[in-house]
């Protein structure tokens, strides 16, 4: 009984991915279930697993869970913070729901891998079909799908009103690529791989979040250096795609039809003109002044009062006023908006939901007993994937899966939140499997 349901939640897990494009809840139930099954399994099908054995991983997520629990004492709301660390189990496991159940087998890892391909194309074409389904007065129109964008000079995809296209190719393209790995004697193996990652580059930039592209650069050159058996290709990649950036950025309307009437640092800092038909008369020409994201060297040069500048700088206050045990789990927004002392330092935002870095939103909301005990997990993580017996290529696209995860000198999403917290460690666990793959096909 337990095999039969062992099979159909690891069919589940493949469609993890897919999952993750129609929003939060499906994902989230999935791996809800793959959690309760894991540990029934565990206790009753292989009690003297390797999980156990022969390391300490399980140890290791077991103990950043318990500081999570062990914080939450000491929070600012402790009903809030209990329950979001005692529930925040079901994500920790989902790495070892994947390593040591569901994705452990390298039959299962390969369909994961074309799957994820696939997607990740797939998630492409939408994008630059709705980059080029351009006008001047709405910006970005439809993708194939019938999805417009409701933030002008940014894409959605297929995500709906979501705008993470460049967040979900840029994490999950590097294991799409491990099918061609897989497959370095297909035909036109080597033109294939530069297309498809050189593609992912360019859907980076031109879904307009820049941490995607800069991860994924980042990704691309750590890859150029210590991935020698492919270095060709990398190399051919990031040529052919900045050229390709350069003459999408010289050629495109949206890059070149405006003329900028003010340029701050503020959230949507950047206010242009655009000429538009007018729509009493479309042989007359109008204007239309737009906000959108400001100057990338404009927040860099005024950073403390951007708006990741306001938020991490509040961050920080709220650590060293509680640097042992935190305010609590998921307590940032509600500590900004109830604390008068606080509240005023968000001198021209309101209060963000959290600090929009991994980093420090442990260091604010657990304190440094969670930032260590996080530091900890990303270091066995670290450990196991080096440890392992796999091929060293596959060693490396696994740690640069990591690195891209967990740079951290970037804007992040909340791990405790649902979406990026499935995302996360579903990532997490397939690079552990990759990194065990010992032979290609």
């Amino acid at each position: 009984m337990l095999i039969k349901i062992k099979n159909y939640i690891t069919y589940l897990y493949l469609l993890i991915p897919l999952f993750l494009i129609t929003g939060p809840a499906i994902p989230d139930i999935t791996i809800t279930f793959g959690s309760i099954f894991f540990l029934l399994w565990f206790y009753f099908y292989e009690r003297k697993h390797e999980l156990i054995e022969k390391n300490n991983f399980f140890y290791i997520t077991i103990i950043f869970w318990i500081s999570l629990i062990f914080v939450s004492f000491f929070a600012i709301n402790k009903e809030k913070s209990f329950q979001d660390s005692l529930i925040f189990i079901r994500i920790l496991l989902i790495p070892i729901c994947c390593y040591f159940v569901f994705l452990s087998n390298l039959r299962i890892l390969y369909y994961l891998s074309l799957f994820i391909s696939i997607l990740v194309v797939l998630i492409s074409i939408d994008s630059i079909f709705q980059f080029y389904n351009y006008s001047s007065k709405e910006g970005f129109g439809k993708d194939i799908l019938g999805f417009k964008s409701n933030w002008y000079g940014r894409l959605t995809g297929p995500f709906g009103k979501e705008l993470i296209p460049g967040s979900y190719v840029s994490k999950f393209a590097l294991i799409g690529y491990v099918f061609f790995l897989l497959n370095n004697n297909l035909r036109n193996v080597f033109w294939i791989q530069i297309i498809y990652l050189s593609s992912v580059l360019v859907v980076t930039f031109i879904s307009g979040e820049r941490m995607a592209f800069a991860t994924y650069f980042l990704g691309m050159f750590v890859l150029l250096i210590l991935l020698k058996e492919n270095r060709r290709v990398i190399f051919f990649s990031i040529i052919l795609g900045l050229i390709t950036i350069f003459f999408i950025y010289k050629s495109h309307p949206f890059y070149n039809d405006f003329k900028v009437i003010e340029s701050n640092e503020y959230h949507q800092g950047l206010k242009i003109e655009k000429d538009i038909p007018c729509e009493n008369d479309i042989d007359k020409v109008c204007t239309k002044i737009i906000n959108i994201q400001p100057n990338f060297i404009k927040v860099i040069s005024n950073f403390s009062s951007s708006a990741y500048g306001e938020i991490y700088l509040l961050a920080l206050e709220m650590f060293k006023d509680n640097f042992i045990t935190g305010i609590g789990i998921n307590n940032y927004k509600l500590l900004c908006e109830t604390n008068e002392y606080y509240k005023i330092k968000m001198v021209n935002y309101e209060c963000a939901s959290h600090p929009h870095n991994i980093y420090l939103q442990w260091l604010t909301e657990g304190g440094l007993i969670v930032f260590f005990a996080f530091i900890i997990y990303l270091f066995t993580i670290v450990k196991l994937i080096i440890s392992n017996v796999g091929l060293r290529k596959y060693k490396i696209i696994s740690l640069v899966l990591i690195l891209i995860l967990f740079w951290p000198i970037m804007s992040t999403g909340s791990l405790i939140k649902n979406w990026y917290g499935v995302s996360t460690f579903f990532i997490i666990g397939v690079a552990l499997c990759i990194s065990k793959i010992k032979e290609d096909f």
